[in-house]
């Protein structure tokens, strides 16, 4: 990779995303450059090798933040998102081997089935319960058997200022509604999205700045996500208390359980993310999620 931080470059793809947002904002910070093609410029799902073999090529490192996310959809609509979440990332990821590229490719806790009672590991096996966790894991296995030369970062419930996420649907439940009603016995991690752009490009300063061989302990799969773990409910709780101390309007919150709130899909009982790894290879911390909160309610009420 370049030796000056102003040669850095770096390809996003999925900018207009929760995460590739932050990653716009926050990268020129740290000496990169940003090319973020929009999906009629450059879809994953539907790009060819040749225009991302140009794509790859005029960059030093490659973020794969696009992705199909409407969970409950997929279950109708499997091709597409097998062809964002398993199919573009595998060819993505092969050119990137081709052209000797780091590519860095975003997942989900939703690969796993939350049957465990343990926080999850990157070495637990997955078992996706619906169609879009199955994209994404075979997603996963795809960049894994392009080559060694990957970080793949699982995460999970991330919200942000930007865009559709639990944390904006509960501001405007707050102002339509006297009553909410919140899934109480779903456990996992709320993650800021600025949190998970910082761990990234936390990623990619080590590996432009070690450049490391194939054995290297930083390739592979790396897990982050908020701290402390809670539930839909307790989620919604923290975002209500925030807003309220902003003069926001506030619902009665009550938790009800996933029994009550029936989805096409089913979602894991317990999806927390062990990130011990990602702190002792690279020295990132699990964000506390509550702090993102409060960042993005101060966005929010900023104007």
């Amino acid at each position: 990779m370049p030796e000056t931080m102003e040669r850095r470059r770096l390809l996003l793809l999925g900018g207009t995303g929760q995460v590739g947002t932050a990653l716009r904002r926050l990268a020129p910070e740290r000496g990169w450059s940003v090319s973020a093609p929009e999906r009629s410029v450059l879809d994953l799902a539907t790009a060819d090798r040749d225009s991302l073999r140009q794509a790859v090529a005029a960059a030093d490192l490659v973020v794969n933040a696009a992705a199909y996310t409407r969970v409950d959809q997929a279950e109708t609509e499997r091709d597409a998102a097998i062809a964002a979440n398993a199919t573009g990332p595998g060819l993505l990821a092969r050119v990137c081997a081709e052209a000797e590229r780091p590519l860095l490719h975003l997942s989900t806790d939703y690969v796993f089935d939350g049957s465990g009672t343990r926080p999850y590991r990157e070495d637990d096996p997955v078992a996706p319960l619906g169609v879009y966790g199955a994209s994404k894991a075979a997603g996963e296995a795809a960049v894994r058997e392009a080559g060694p030369r990957h970080v793949i970062l699982r995460t999970a419930w991330v919200f942000s200022p930007d865009g559709n996420n639990f944390l904006r649907t509960m501001l405007r439940l707050g102002r339509e509604r006297p009553e909410v009603r919140v899934v109480d016995d779903q456990r996992g991690c709320p993650t800021a999205a600025d949190d998970i752009a910082a761990a990234c490009l936390g990623i990619a300063d080590r590996l432009a700045a070690d450049r490391p061989d194939d054995a290297s302990p930083l390739w592979g799969t790396f897990h982050v996500a908020g701290t402390p773990a809670t539930t839909w409910h307790g989620f919604a709780a923290a975002i209500f208390a925030e807003a309220e101390r902003r003069g926001l309007p506030v619902p009665r919150l009550l938790p009800i359980t996933t029994a009550d709130y029936p989805t096409p899909t089913r979602r894991p009982a317990f999806s927390v993310l062990d990130c011990t790894r990602i702190g002792t290879v690279y020295g990132i911390a699990a964000p506390d999620w509550r702090a993102g909160v409060r960042r993005c309610l101060d966005r929010l009420t900023a104007h």
